[in-house]
């Protein structure tokens, strides 16, 4: 684990190195209002599942949303497979190769009910007409035992069956990255567990924000934020173990001398 505050890997000699897979962040700069959010933040993604945890307001949501290009950096360049993907000179749209679920499904869910939801995703990455996206869609929900939700009016749904839906609307999508924001929130156990299973399951690179550290453990890196820096950076097992002492250590009391 590096405990270092920035935490930045040493980025490759593009020179004598081909493109590093991933993602690549240089020198960014993010401010909103009077609040620094990133001020020179270096890192590396290149793992195919990465967990974000920290507390409230570290940053977590900040960086998915400049990676999914909703959010360009102020400062520094963000590069993605070898090519910039957004800058504070280039401000690009979201690409179609990555995906963001919302941790709130009502700032993501457009159409009224779930089958008109889930046909954006599928037309987006199959194309075809009305009844050929209609009967793709059908047969997703009918595979996962869903059937029934197709002619669901999304407002007569729980919170946690409209993340769910978010979460199908991004399989169907089948972008190369899957940027999650808080996904198992809303969840019930049941939904935690697959909404888990799905993520094992994904050939894309998946990166999670969670307070859910259990769901992250056993990924191959996690970073731990605070206030826009990388506290920790490493294994997963090892980062949520730093994470939670020092969590606990801030929530003791503190000793007055009589």
């Amino acid at each position: 684990m590096n405990p270092s505050p920035h935490a930045t890997r040493a980025p490759a000699n593009p020179a004598s190195t081909p493109a590093t897979p991933g993602w690549r962040l240089e020198h960014i700069g993010l401010r909103r209002g009077s609040t620094q959010v990133f001020d020179g933040l270096n890192l590396q993604l290149a793992e195919p599942r990465i967990g974000l945890v920290g507390r409230n307001g570290a940053g977590k949501t900040s960086l998915l949303r400049m990676l999914s290009g909703l959010e360009p950096p102020q400062h520094g360049r963000i590069v993605w497979q070898g090519e910039e993907a957004h800058s504070a000179q280039r401000t690009h749209a979201p690409s179609r190769q990555v995906g963001l679920m919302f941790q709130n499904p009502d700032d993501q869910i457009i159409f009224p009910t779930v089958e008109e939801e889930l046909a954006l995703s599928w037309r987006s990455a199959h194309g075809g007409d009305r009844h050929a996206t209609k009967a793709g869609v059908q047969a997703f929900l009918q595979e996962r035992g869903l059937s029934a939700w197709g002619p669901r009016a999304v407002s007569a749904l729980s919170q946690g069956q409209r993340q769910w839906v978010c979460w199908l609307a991004l399989l169907l999508a089948q972008p190369r990255v899957l940027l999650l924001d808080e996904p198992y929130a809303s969840l019930d156990l049941p939904g935690q567990l697959r909404l888990a299973a799905d993520i094992a399951a994904s050939t894309q690179q998946v990166i999670v924000s969670t307070h859910v550290l259990d769901y992250v453990r056993d990924y191959p890196r996690v970073l731990w934020l605070e206030q826009g820096q990388v506290r920790a950076d490493g294994p997963g097992d090892q980062v949520c173990a730093a994470y939670e002492a020092w969590v606990r250590a801030q929530a003791l009391p503190v000793a007055v001398e009589a």
